[in-house]
C-alpha cells in the first residue's frame, strides 16, 4: 500500500486490476487494505486485467484505478487496457500503475522503458503523468521476470506512475462565450515592426533605377491571341475522331461546336401553294409534307433530311 494512500480516500470507488502472476492470497490481502482505506461509504471492485475490455463497467464509474499493484504482478498493460482504464475513471480521477520496465528498452521488445510507459499513458488520454517510485529488481525477481515473460533484458526495474484523467469526458463539448464588445480605436502597433514594413524616400538610393514592368513587354506580347493558339495540344486536331470540347472549355472549341450544331439543324421547308398544312388531299405532287398529318398554321414542323432526299 506504499504510495496508494496518497490517492485513495474514504468514500472513493476504486477499481483494482490484477493478473494471474499474483497469488490469490496476495490479491485478497491487497484488496483488504484498499477496502480499509475507502471505508466508510467506499467500494472496491476487482477485475482481471485480461477481462477488463469485456467487463460491464460503465463510463466514469471510479475515482481511482489501480493497475499492477498487487504483489507479484508481472503484467505488461496494453494500450487497449490503459484506454479502457481511463474510460471507467471519473473526470479528474487518478490512475496508479506499477509495471516492470527495461531501462534500456527502445520499443522493439515486450517491456517498455519508463519514457515509453509515460507516452502510453498520455496517448490513452491521461494527463499529469508523474513517477512515484522506481527501484531495481533483485536477482531473484529479475530471474522470475525473465522466466515469466521470456525476456532477455538485464537492466530491469519496477516503476510506479501516477496519472490523472482530465476534468472532461472524451467527446464532450462546451459553447464558447464570445465577447460582443465593439473594438474601438486602432490596435497598438509595435514601432519596430512598423518600421520594417515602411519604405520612405530616404531608404532608396538615388542611383537605383526602378524598372517599369510595361517595358518588359514587346509588340507580340500586346497582340490578342487567336483562339486556335489557346487550345491544348491535340484538342480537336484528330479529324478521324469526333471533336469534343473539354469540360470547362476555355479555348473556344465548345462555342465553335455549338455553332456548328445550330447551323446543321434541319430547317422548315418553304411552301409553294400555301396548302401544306391542310393534308395530302390539298397538297401538290412535289409537296415536301406528303405523307405527314395535317397541322395548324404557324406550327413549327421540321422535316427529316432523308425525306427531302427521297422526294
Amino acid at each position: 500500500m506504499d504510495g496508494v494512500g496518497e490517492v485513495v480516500s474514504p468514500g472513493h470507488q476504486v477499481a483494482v486490476l490484477w493478473d494471474g502472476s499474483s497469488s490469490p492470497e496476495a490479491l485478497q490481502e491487497f484488496v483488504s487494505h484498499v477496502q480499509t482505506a475507502v471505508t466508510p461509504n467506499g467500494k472496491v471492485s476487482v477485475e482481471n486485467v485480461e477481462r477488463l475490455l469485456m467487463s460491464a463497467h460503465r463510463d466514469s464509474s471510479f475515482d481511482v484505478a489501480l493497475l499492477g499493484l498487487v504483489p507479484g504482478s508481472r503484467t505488461v498493460h496494453s494500450a487497449e487496457v490503459l484506454a479502457d482504464a481511463a474510460r471507467i475513471l471519473k473526470p479528474g480521477g487518478s490512475l496508479v500503475i506499477q509495471e516492470v520496465v527495461d531501462l534500456r528498452a527502445d520499443g522493439s521488445g515486450r517491456l517498455r522503458s519508463p519514457d515509453l510507459l509515460f507516452s502510453a499513458l498520455t496517448l490513452s488520454g491521461m494527463i499529469g503523468v508523474t513517477q512515484m517510485l522506481q527501484k531495481s529488481l533483485s536477482d531473484q525477481q529479475a530471474q522470475s521476470v525473465k522466466e515469466t515473460l521470456s525476456y532477455p533484458g538485464t537492466d530491469l526495474a519496477i516503476v510506479r506512475v501516477l496519472a490523472t484523467k482530465p476534468n472532461y469526458e472524451v467527446g464532450s463539448s462546451r459553447q464558447l462565450s464570445l465577447s460582443n464588445r465593439a473594438v474601438t480605436g486602432k490596435p497598438a502597433v509595435d514601432p519596430a515592426t512598423a518600421k520594417l514594413w515602411t519604405l520612405s524616400a530616404n531608404d532608396m538610393n538615388d542611383d537605383d533605377d526602378l524598372l517599369d514592368s510595361d517595358e518588359l513587354l514587346d509588340e507580340d506580347d500586346l497582340k490578342k491571341p487567336l483562339p486556335s493558339t489557346l487550345r491544348a495540344s491535340g484538342c480537336g486536331d484528330n479529324a478521324e475522331k469526333k471533336r469534343k470540347a473539354c469540360k470547362n472549355c476555355t479555348c473556344g472549341l465548345a462555342e465553335e461546336l455549338e455553332e456548328e450544331k445550330r447551323s446543321s439543324a434541319p430547317k422548315p421547308a418553304p411552301s409553294a401553294c400555301g396548302n401544306c398544312y391542310l393534308g395530302d388531299a390539298f397538297r401538290c405532287a412535289s409537296c415536301p409534307y406528303l405523307g405527314m398529318p395535317a397541322f395548324k398554321p404557324g406550327d413549327k414542323v421540321l422535316l427529316n433530311p432523308s425525306q427531302l432526299q427521297d422526294s
